[in-house]
């Protein structure tokens, strides 16, 4: 059985699909589906038959978690999705993650949305329930979000325990469930807070991204605001994990997205500044960080004969599974790259997309 690669790509208009055979040399666009509408996350999924989930929002409609069957040429909405109970008072703005289960939960999905809210759901997508527990957490009130909205953007689950689930909210923290949602610990132990005025300093940290080692669930890695940082410990204490990445004087290393490889490999893609957030002198550089380096180099310069003045989003890069792996990332100037090299060497998928807002490969058997 051979298989193909599609790489979904939600954008400011829509979401977009790449398709190619298993040597990704040769790329057919397809696209736009759902024209019009952000769709900050993505998900293929082939637990049951071949779906594709898309959490959309519109200015005028607002959000809704749409689903194909088809590979995109018809979507209905799914009508019983996320929703606060109105006593609540949380706005329900996007749908910021889409992400399976465990391995052991083939039914399940789960949903970060904007306010910061987690969501599941059982049956395959087709209902789905607020974990509240989590909007109840003692230090909700202290709560306060980032320049991109109070947006759960980051959800990992543990491969060999179901009941465990880590999310990340901007401008909030890390929080960990080891009981499947039922509650949560605050997991931002050495952590650069930022200063945002709230007065319970177990939360004001700005999380951009976080992944986990795909060979240890206990270490996790995140692109913070104020810095890069490692776990090895399930997220109850973080050390800076930044060494060469100091790229303008003293200043922190800034950036939004952070992606792992099958074997290992991490990559990121720096920005001049937070203040500036693009690339310094409009090098497009990736930095990578292999098992056993002792420092993040440099070592994919992906447009070298063009000034790239664009920046990354948060969950604009990722790896396909496929041998070797892809790595592919998009910008918000709506060009799509892909490296079969661990990030050494890149090609630019054909067309010019809007605002890339997430990537998401998914390899599907044929």
């Amino acid at each position: 059985m051979s298989k193909r690669i599609h790489v979904l790509v939600g954008t400011s208009k829509g979401v977009f699909m790449y398709v190619s055979d298993e040597e990704r040399q040769r790329w057919e666009l397809k696209g736009p589906f759902l024209n019009g509408w952000e769709a900050y996350s993505v998900l293929g999924d082939s637990r049951h038959g071949n779906r594709i989930f898309a959490g959309t929002s519109h200015t005028a409609y607002g959000p809704a978690i749409r689903v194909s069957e088809d590979f995109g040429e018809t979507w209905r909405q799914i009508e019983d999705g996320p929703r606060y109970a109105p006593e609540t008072g949380f706005a329900m703005n996007r749908i910021w993650q889409l992400v399976p289960g465990a391995p052991s939960q083939p039914d399940t999905l789960y949903a970060g949305a904007e306010d910061a809210g987690l969501f599941v759901s059982h049956d395959r997508g087709e209902t789905w329930r607020e974990l509240d527990s989590l909007t109840k957490h003692p230090t909700r009130p202290d709560w306060f979000g980032g320049a991109g909205g109070m947006c759960l953007h980051t959800i990992l689950t543990d491969p060999n325990n179901p009941q465990r689930i880590w999310v990340a909210i901007s401008a909030v923290g890390v929080f960990r469930s080891d009981d499947g949602g039922e509650t949560w610990k605050v997991c931002n132990r050495g952590l650069n807070r930022v200063p945002t005025g709230q007065p319970d300093e177990r939360v004001g940290f700005c999380i951009h991204k976080m992944v986990m080692s795909p060979f240890d669930s206990n270490t996790l890695y995140m692109q913070e605001h104020c810095g890069v940082f490692m776990s090895t410990d399930g997220g109850d204490s973080w050390v800076p994990f930044e060494e060469g990445l100091t790229l303008h004087g003293d200043d922190r290393p800034f950036g939004f997205p952070i992606a792992v490889g099958p074997n290992g490999d991490l990559f990121l893609i720096p920005l001049e500044s937070s203040e500036k957030r693009s690339m310094a002198g409009g090098k497009l550089l990736v930095w990578s960080r292999r098992p056993g380096d002792e420092r993040w180099e440099p070592i994919g310069d992906v447009v070298p004969d063009e000034q790239r003045h664009v920046s990354v989003l948060r969950d604009a890069m990722a790896v396909d599974t496929l041998e070797p792996y892809g790595l592919y990332f998009g910008t918000n100037s709506g060009e799509l790259f892909c490296s079969l090299d661990r990030g050494v060497t890149w090609s630019r998928l054909p067309g010019q997309l809007s605002r890339i807002l997430c990537v998401k490969p998914w390899v599907v058997e044929v």
